[in-house]
Formats: C-alpha cells, sequence, structure tokens
C-alpha cells in the first residue's frame, strides 16, 4: 500500500499482493443501493466519493443519474469493478453480493445495520452473508460499518460525505465502530496530523484487526496506526499480527469496556481478572501503547509518526519548558504514569547555568523563565546529557520570543514540542514543525501523554517473550491442596514442610511431628471440593498442643462433604512475611494468562494486578514483578524484601504449568509469602474445566 500522489481519473500506483489491497485502493468502484435524493445514504456514499480518481459507478434499478454519474440498473452490467460499496438494506445484501460475483467484484463494504447486533434474525441473514462472500472470494469490510477514508489515494467509501476533504497524513486507524473510525479521523485532523487509512470493522465477518495489522504494516506510508477495541474473537492471532507490527512501526490502542469486568472464576484469581484488563494487557505485551481515551489515542499518534526511539528498557526524559507552571504539570502527569525526569549531569548543568539567569530551575525540569534567544542552545544541552533519550518542550508561542523550529530543529527525531497560542499563528508552526519532523501537541497534558507513549513504546519493544505453546498434558480433575501443592514443588516452588492425616490419629502423630521443639502449625481440611476452605471454617492457624487440635478437627468434620471421607492437611507455620496473589486463568479470548497481585495486609496498598500472557520468559516475569509497589519490593512493614529472581521463577513455574496442561482452568497460589529465604507457596488450588457439556460449577 505503498503511497503516490494521485493523478486525476486513474490510480497511479503499482499493485501489491496483498489480499486487501483491491479494497482500499480500488481503480474503480460501483455504489450498489445510490440515490439521486439528498438525505439518502445512498447519495451521501457517492457524494463522499466525489473526489474519487478512479472510475464509479452508481447502481440503482430506477437508472438515471446521481450527481452526474449514470446509473447502472444492475451490477451484472458492470466489468472490472475491484469494490462494490453496498448501500441497501440487510435482507437485500447477499442478493447484492451474487451480482457482485457474476460481475468479477474482488472487493465489498457493506454499511448497512440489522445483522447479528440486530437479534436472531439478523444473525441469520449475516450467516448468509458471509457464506457468499467466502464462496465467491470476495473480501468483505463489515457489516454494520460506516465504511472507510483512504485520504492520500482520494479513496473514501463513507457515509460521511465530509471526510472527501480531510487532510491526508501518514497515521493509520482500525476501529471496530464505524462512529469511532470517523470520530478519529476528524480529531487526528483538527490535531493537524491526518489520515492515511482508516477503517472501521463493524461485525467483522471476514476483514478483522490481524489482516489489517499485517496490511499497514507492510504500507510505507503509515508510520504509525492506532486501534479502537471493542471486543477480540481470536486473541492469539492479533497478539501474534501486533507483534508482526509493532517490530516495524508503533501501535497505540484504546481499549473500551473499563465498567464491564467479567468473572472467569470464583477464586481470588479470577475475582481479579476480567475481559477489559486481560485485553489491555495482551495488547501491551504484544507491542501495543495503551491508552485509556481517544483523546490521548490521538496525542501517542502525533508523537509516534516522527518520534521511535530504539528499544530499551530504561528512557530517560528530559523536560524544558518557558513557562514554570505547565512544566510543573508535565512533571506531575509524568510522575502519575511512572515516569521519572533523572538529574541532569554536572556539565549539562554547569553549561545551563552559562546560558540562563541563576533563578531559574536547572536540573530536570528545566525552566527558561520565559523563551529567550539561548533556548536552542540550552535545549542542545539538556538534549546532548548522557542520561536523557528524548526531550519533551513546553513553550507559549509569544511573538518574537521563540522560533521553535530553529530552536528544536537540531534536535529532531528526539523531541516533542507543545504549545499555545492564537489558532493561526498555531497552524503557522504546525506546517514548519512538520516538516522538521517535530510533533507538536496542544498542551501540557497532550505533552505529557505523548512523552509517556514515546517511552512505553521503547521500553514495551525491549521486553522479548516466549513463543505460546503447545499443551501436551492434562490432570483429569481438580486437586486436592496437596496434590496441587505436589503439582507446583514439581515446577521447582517451596512450600512447608505438611502431612496428610486420613483420621484424627494420624492429625496427631503429624502434630507431634510437625511441631517438634515447640513449632506451630496450620491444620486445613483436605477436600478437592472446598474450593474456598477459609469460608467455611477450614483452615486454623497456630496450633500447637492436643486441645487446639481436636477443637480445628471438630469445625473441620462439621463442613459438610460430599459423601468421601473426611482427610486433614497439617503445615508448618511459615515465616512471616509479604503476602501476594500469584495465578494464573485460562482466558477464553487469550488462552493462558498469568497475575501477580498484592495480598494479607499489603491488599490496603491498591494498585491493579499484574497481567501477563503465559508462558513468560525470565524478563517479562521480571518486569511483572517491578510492577509491585516500591513499599512491598523493598520490604513492607519490617518483612523481609522481594527477591526479584525468586518472585519471577514462580511467576514463571505457574505459566508453565497452565500452558503445560490444557485442562486446567485456573492455578491459585493464595497466599505466597515472602519470607527471608525466598517466596513460599502457602496455598494452591488447580482448577481443572469441566468437560464440554458439563455445567457443574
Amino acid at each position: 500500500m505503498t503511497a503516490v500522489p494521485p493523478a486525476a481519473g486513474a490510480v497511479a500506483h503499482a499493485r501489491t499482493a496483498h489480499p486487501l489491497e483491491v479494497m482500499f485502493r480500488p481503480t474503480s468502484i460501483a455504489v450498489v443501493g445510490a440515490s439521486a435524493q439528498p438525505g439518502k445514504a445512498g447519495h451521501a456514499m457517492v457524494q463522499a466519493l466525489r473526489h474519487f480518481p478512479g472510475t464509479l459507478h452508481p447502481v440503482n434499478p430506477r437508472g438515471g443519474h446521481v450527481l452526474g454519474h449514470p446509473v447502472l440498473t444492475t451490477l451484472r452490467e458492470s466489468s472490472g469493478v475491484d469494490l462494490a460499496v453496498l448501500v441497501v438494506p440487510p435482507e437485500a445484501v447477499p442478493a447484492a453480493l451474487e451480482d457482485a460475483r457474476d460481475a468479477g467484484v474482488r472487493a465489498a463494504v457493506v454499511c448497512a445495520g440489522g445483522f447479528a447486533e440486530s437479534g436472531p434474525d439478523g444473525a441469520r441473514i449475516q450467516e448468509r452473508v458471509a457464506r457468499v462472500a467466502q464462496e465467491a472470494g470476495i473480501r468483505l469490510l463489515g457489516p454494520n460499518t460506516s465504511g472507510f477514508m483512504n485520504p492520500v489515494d482520494r479513496t473514501t467509501a463513507n457515509f460521511m460525505p465530509a471526510v472527501a476533504d480531510l487532510p491526508a497524513g501518514s497515521v493509520s486507524v482500525v476501529a471496530q465502530s464505524g462512529g469511532v473510525n470517523l470520530a478519529l479521523a476528524f480529531m487526528l485532523a483538527r490535531a493537524g496530523v491526518g489520515l492515511r487509512l482508516g477503517a472501521g470493522l463493524g461485525n467483522a465477518i471476514d476483514v478483522d484487526f490481524p489482516e489489517l495489522l499485517d496490511l499497514l504494516a507492510d504500507d510505507e506510508a503509515t508510520t504509525a496506526v492506532g486501534l479502537h477495541v471493542e471486543g477480540v474473537t481470536d486473541g492469539p492471532a492479533l497478539v501474534a499480527a501486533l507483534r508482526r507490527t509493532t517490530a516495524r512501526k508503533p501501535v497505540v490502542a484504546f481499549k473500551v469496556g473499563r465498567s464491564d469486568v467479567s468473572e472467569f472464576a470464583r477464586s481470588h484469581t479470577g475475582a481479579m481478572t476480567g475481559s477489559y484488563e486481560v485485553t489491555r494487557a495482551a495488547l501491551q505485551q504484544a507491542g501495543a501503547v495503551v491508552v485509556d481515551s481517544l483523546e490521548e489515542l490521538v496525542a501517542a499518534l502525533a508523537a509516534l509518526r516522527e518520534v521511535r526511539l530504539p528499544a530499551a528498557e530504561r528512557i530517560g526524559v528530559g523536560l524544558l519548558t518557558g513557562q514554570a507552571g505547565p512544566g510543573l504539570v508535565v512533571t506531575d502527569a509524568l510522575g502519575a504514569r511512572g515516569i521519572d525526569l533523572p538529574p541532569l549531569a554536572d556539565a549539562t548543568q554547569q553549561r545551563i547555568a552559562e546560558l540562563l539567569p541563576p533563578l531559574t530551575f536547572q536540573r530536570n525540569p528545566v525552566d527558561t523563565g520565559r523563551p529567550s534567544p539561548t533556548f536552542g542552545d540550552v535545549l542542545g544541552a539538556v538534549a546532548s546529557d548522557p542520561a536523557i533519550d528524548v526531550v519533551g518542550v513546553y513553550a507559549l508561542d509569544e511573538p518574537g520570543a521563540l522560533d521553535p523550529v530553529a530552536a528544536l530543529g537540531p534536535a529532531a527525531g528526539r523531541v516533542l514540542f507543545a504549545t499555545g497560542g492564537p489558532p493561526d499563528a498555531l497552524a503557522a508552526r504546525r506546517l514548519g514543525l512538520d516538516a522538521a519532523g517535530i510533533p507538536m501537541l496542544a498542551g501540557p497534558g497532550d505533552l505529557a501523554t505523548a512523552l509517556a507513549a514515546v517511552v512505553t513504546d521503547a521500553r514495551l519493544r525491549a521486553v522479548v517473550d516466549v513463543p505460546p505453546v503447545a499443551a501436551t498434558r492434562t490432570l483429569g480433575r481438580t486437586l486436592d491442596e496437596h496434590e496441587a501443592k505436589t503439582l507446583v514443588e514439581a515446577y521447582g516452588l517451596r512450600t512447608p514442610a505438611r502431612r496428610v492425616a486420613d483420621d484424627r490419629a494420624q492429625a496427631h502423630a503429624a502434630l507431634a511431628d510437625l511441631g517438634r521443639g515447640g513449632g506451630r502449625v496450620v491444620v486445613k481440611v483436605l477436600d478437592a471440593d472446598v474450593l474456598h476452605k477459609s469460608d467455611v471454617g477450614g483452615v486454623h492457624v497456630g496450633v500447637s498442643d492436643a486441645a487446639a487440635l481436636d477443637r480445628a478437627l471438630d469445625a473441620i468434620d462439621a463442613i459438610p462433604r460430599a459423601g468421601h471421607p473426611r482427610r486433614y492437611l497439617l503445615e508448618q507455620l511459615a515465616a512471616p512475611g509479604a503476602e501476594l496473589i500469584v495465578g494464573a486463568v485460562r482466558d477464553p479470548v487469550f488462552g493462558p494468562v498469568v497475575l501477580l497481585g498484592l495480598g494479607g495486609v499489603a491488599a490496603e496498598l491498591g494498585g491493579a494486578a499484574a497481567l501477563r500472557l503465559a508462558p513468560l520468559s525470565e524478563a517479562r516475569a521480571r518486569e511483572m514483578v517491578a510492577a509491585l509497589p516500591p513499599t512491598v519490593l523493598h520490604g513492607f512493614r519490617g518483612t523481609p524484601a522481594v527477591d526479584v529472581e525468586a518472585l519471577a521463577e514462580v511467576l514463571r513455574a505457574v505459566g508453565d504449568l497452565i500452558s503445560d496442561h490444557g485442562d486446567v482452568a485456573e492455578v491459585d497460589l493464595n497466599p505466597v509469602r515472602i519470607t527471608a529465604e525466598g517466596p513460599v507457596v502457602l496455598d494452591a488450588l488447580v482448577v481443572v474445566a469441566p468437560p464440554r457439556g458439563d455445567t457443574r460449577p
């Protein structure tokens, strides 16, 4: 999809082998359902294609003319049509596709709604549409989409006629919603970014994220890609396509559904995961910069289309501002994202001191007081500092105070600029900055978002994942705690010394053994059917004598059981330490996912659990551990510090366990205690998914 200037009356480009090329860069288009009546969707579609340089065929059984184009009464009258845009009711789409097949059309956009999103009747129509398109070999975008925009080639097959005048750019967008696709196109235009390709997927019965990502990865005219994600049907395919794309160019993703958190299981692990969190984690692990709003998406794309740093785990950000207040806003916003500004070297500060008045702040951020003739030299000093990889600059557009192109030009490729001022003046500034390859942002908030995106993109590419593996084993049933701990021990994890007792006499013998020397023990019910032992009185901590043991056993015996004999588990009481939750679930979309969260009293520190796709590489597991709050990592309320490598190995083991066993639905190690000797698994739950057709919880 290499862009070249289009010629009048024909699309001047060389065909490539990608199968979607014919859809998004056609030489001829037929609009089926075209209308001469203003206000009709078929009229708006022809209007939107008014700048199309190829051959345009309106199609309507009534014939006549639409906006000066002669109307074909049927698509079968045409020949050599690349793309059919169907603006007809849903029940008419299958027949229209059959006409397209007979006319040799190779691609179609189905704009109508009323398919699977509308209920069972629409779903049946959609199934027929998919079948006809597949049998005909027609690539299909939609249904239930507003279409696409390709301003570079002046091909805007969309319901909104105004898209015909969208400015061309180098950013491409793939949105599940046609409305969001349009919203982003106009937001990018207002930001001075422009659009290379904007595609609305709609119901995506054929063309979906993976294939479009591969198309855009190969497109030399696309410098950055934005994604709007509502739901994902094939997680592994999306992750694989994202990894291929982000290896070549940046991708920024916005996931909708923050308030829709589904529970995968009744355990602690299941309750802490959900489709929203898992999807965000998967997108980010695949290399996409994940943002929280469409506005952040635009700011991140504006930056990454011009500035992409080499992959690195540590990225140094420098900040230079002509006004102190906005500089504080940016610094604060970066800090909230976990991005610190490293101090500048002594030599750099000495150079800055020669250029600025003594009352200005000169460490990082650097505040010049207001832009002055030395601004460019100060920027050069900051950018040359060995700790700095990228520089953010904020300066208001004060007449005569600063020529941003001259000042920032030498640092192009490593500098982002944000400003404020009269719209006409800023438009002129943007033209010069664009030519110099310097992104211009609208204010301090956008600058912080853009800097964070550049940093995150570089960090993400520095962590290499291991490829997914096919499960080769099964367990066949959910394990009791002793069996689960035996299994995790086989993966190298530490557990407390324990004994299984089949009756009270064995329990007393186990107490005498484990409690030798005055030690205390933990007494638990041992039953694979009791998933949450504490909730039913099945866990008793600190038992040290026979009387206390009998009281614990009495409480355990009172727990209802499903006909099998009661069994007990006795364990040595573990050394004190902070408690974490380590787990894994088999996500229905993305597959095995590993979780690390805070447990016990550390949970009051808050913060979201870290989620990553399994299996985990050593670097990925260390990254998860590094996401823990610093107070936990370095020792919480007198507890031992976290052994990063040892905890990372626990995470890797859990990821390997669920990846190896295809029937394991969940692994829950809650808690894992951080002791002076390293992590110890105090409780373990391994749940096997019921056979298909079995609806038991």
